[in-house]
């Protein structure tokens, strides 16, 4: 039995091509390197005395930087290519990761994590149209699943080395690490991804009269819902943390146990369930709806505090809402960048994240220092029903 479920677990990997491989393993170990994120409002709060409020502003700069790099990352994606663009986010990534650690003024981290994010999220449009051109048009789902596999072992394995880290080193170890894994991350990219040794496989066509995707209303109302759901999605780093140490008193090093959870399951089961899904009746915005209800009532799930389980059933219904929910809002972002500019299309789809990344964060601490915990839950799942509302629409319009 043990051995069946193994042979079609592997199935489900087999006919990417060698470059997706290489995409992914690039993105694993700069996603490894992501340590400082689940940590970071801890870090500002204990570790430089940044209140709750000013943190929350923080995460502001943190998200216009990544709303300015992925707007600059589509539009250069376009212009040099994807090649080009990954490589230099990479590089100035990883060096503004060994400076950033050395400010402590609030001005200054707000400055200095706006420039961060935005070499940081320059190179995101880049790798989702460096994946589009690795990927056959019949792959295409399961590569990005291959890649947010990546992406989610590489930051639930950071976080459980980040908080051994923490506990023996300090926090300044967490910005190195970073530090080094994106320039690492770089000279891989440079050995085993340049385009004399890569090729292209995706064979589909792209339209002679591309369409700009500001034009596009049902892609706006897909990426407005898609940006509610980020909103609903990115307290887990912030919010969460926090209220695990200040509700359950749950260490650092559990802390990031417990975000090891989200990976262990997304590793396991993510392809299997996205395979498996791909052969239902479901179209793209049908699952990303069916992603959003799980993300939403995880949060419900954390308004019953007299039982410190509860915080494990939550990270479960939330990780099977990020497993159903991205990849599928993912691919339909792909195929509907065939009809234009694809840097330009997969620009506006970060750019939605980046958005969330400026009110989710500040607005989720904001409603812990004025009004509870228990406010935010129920602010997001109110957030996790409009989202659902807009992706109907969205589908409406093309149906």
């Amino acid at each position: 039995m043990m051995k069946k479920l193994l042979r079609n677990y592997i199935k489900t990997f087999e006919g990417l091509s060698k470059e997706v491989w290489w995409l992914s393993l690039i993105t694993f170990v700069n996603r490894f390197g992501a340590m400082v994120v689940p940590f970071l409002s801890i870090y500002l709060n204990e570790s430089i005395g940044i209140s709750e409020k000013n943190i929350g502003w923080i995460m502001t700069a943190y998200g216009l930087g990544s709303v300015t790099g992925s707007y600059l990352g589509g539009k250069l994606t376009d212009c040099l290519g994807y090649y080009k663009v990954i490589l230099i986010s990479l590089f100035f990534t990883g060096i503004n990761f060994l400076w950033v650690m050395h400010i402590t003024s609030f001005m200054g981290l707000c400055l200095s994590f706006f420039f961060l994010i935005t070499m940081a999220d320059m190179g995101r449009p880049a790798f989702f149209v460096a994946l589009s051109a690795y990927s056959k048009p019949e792959n295409k789902t399961r590569s990005l699943t291959l890649l947010r596999l990546a992406i989610n072992l590489g930051m639930g394995a950071g976080p459980m080395i980040g908080g051994i880290l923490i506990g023996t080193l300090g926090y300044k170890a967490l910005f190195y690490a970073d530090g080094c894994t994106c320039l690492l991350a770089a000279f891989l990219m440079m050995y085993v991804l340049n385009p004399k040794k890569a090729k292209e496989v995706d064979t589909e066509v792209i339209v002679a009269m591309p369409v700009a995707p500001q034009k596009d209303i049902p892609y706006l109302y897909f990426l407005i819902g898609l940006s509610l759901f980020a909103m609903v999605f990115l307290p887990i780093f912030t919010v969460v943390p926090l209220y695990y140490r200040s509700v359950y008193q749950i260490s650092e090093v559990n802390v990031g146990l417990l975000m090891g959870v989200n990976a262990f399951l997304i590793v396991i089961l993510e392809m299997p369930l996205v395979a498996w899904l791909q052969k239902k009746s479901f179209d793209n915005i049908q699952l990303t709806i069916i992603g959003i209800v799980f993300t939403g009532v995880s949060y419900l799930a954390l308004l019953w505090e007299a039982w410190v389980g509860v915080v494990l059933i939550s990270i479960v219904l939330l990780t099977f809402g990020e497993m159903i929910g991205f990849p599928f809002s993912n691919k339909f972002a792909l195929d509907r960048s065939k009809i234009g500019k694809q840097g330009a299309f997969m620009g506006l789809y970060t750019m939605a994240f980046a958005i969330a990344n400026i009110v989710a964060h500040n607005a989720g601490m904001q409603i812990t220092a004025y009004y509870g915990f228990k406010m935010v839950w129920l602010f997001l799942f109110g957030l996790a029903a409009i989202a659902c509302f807009f992706m109907y629409l969205s589908r409406r319009m093309l149906a």
